[in-house]
């Protein structure tokens, strides 16, 4: 789990005893600043979940990383699949990372139209593949670029560069309206349950995917047949029926 760190022993060295000034996130990463101007950073990975408990808590299976608190209270990262990490980075080492070369938040920060078709323009990559790209936007996963595109409109092998003003428009908002959506229902846990809430219940927005895991379901818009296909080594769910895979 301290495998971004360039020493090891440094995550502990650089953590013990310092406080926590500020909380936030960038991406699908948790940076915790601390008082020496480094950075606390925490990924979940896929099967990752941070738990706040008790110092004097029953362990729990996969606790693999523990960070006390002043009060009696552990920071737990439990990661069954261990595709999660922390690392506590100096402002340099964090700039130097890529982590440092983010592209805006899709959550908070998420670019506008114009800047989006622009990010856009002139690749020739899968727009499902550019929007896994966290340089280019930085949040979205394998389900929610799913989602996204298929509330746009738009199917996931279209060249980036294909996307038209109008359809950067529908995928910003299918983007915006997708996490806000997942935020509201908790996140999406799927069978093998890797994903858990912090008490360990389980995200609802599953039930209300529209495309992601809906192989061979009708969809929810045309009634058309969601379909599977392999984009850049990923599952990729969408609807002929509805989302336009080439330029008219």
């Amino acid at each position: 789990m301290l495998r971004r760190q360039a020493n090891p022993g440094d995550f502990r060295r650089r953590l013990e005893g310092r406080s926590v000034q500020e909380v936030g996130r960038h991406g699908k990463f948790l940076q915790f600043i601390l008082d020496n101007d480094m950075v606390w950073i925490t990924h979940l990975g896929m099967s990752g979940r941070v738990s706040l408990v008790a110092s004097d808590a029953p362990p729990v299976a996969h606790s693999n990383v523990v960070v006390t608190l002043a009060g009696g209270v552990d920071f737990r990262f439990i990661d069954p699949r261990t595709f999660g990490f922390v690392a506590v980075l100096t402002p340099e080492e964090l700039a130097d990372s890529t982590i440092g070369a983010l592209g805006r938040d899709a959550l908070t920060d998420l670019p506008r139209s114009r800047e989006l078709q622009t990010l856009l323009a002139g690749r020739a990559a899968p727009i499902k593949a550019l929007l896994l790209d966290q340089r280019l936007v930085a949040g979205l996963g394998n389900i929610y670029a799913d989602e996204a595109l298929h509330r746009a409109r738009i199917g996931p092998h279209r060249p980036g560069g294909s996307v038209t003003g109008r359809e950067a428009s529908a995928l910003r908002k299918g983007i915006k309206d997708t996490l806000a959506h997942a935020l509201r229902y908790g996140g999406t846990s799927l069978d093998d349950l890797a994903y858990l809430l912090p008490d360990g219940r389980t995200g609802d927005y599953i039930n209300r995917l529209r495309a992601y895991g809906r192989e061979g379901e009708r969809c929810r818009r045309c009634g058309g047949t969601i379909i599977r296909e392999v984009i850049r080594q990923r599952s990729s769910y969408w609807c002929p029926g509805c989302q336009v895979g080439q330029v008219d």
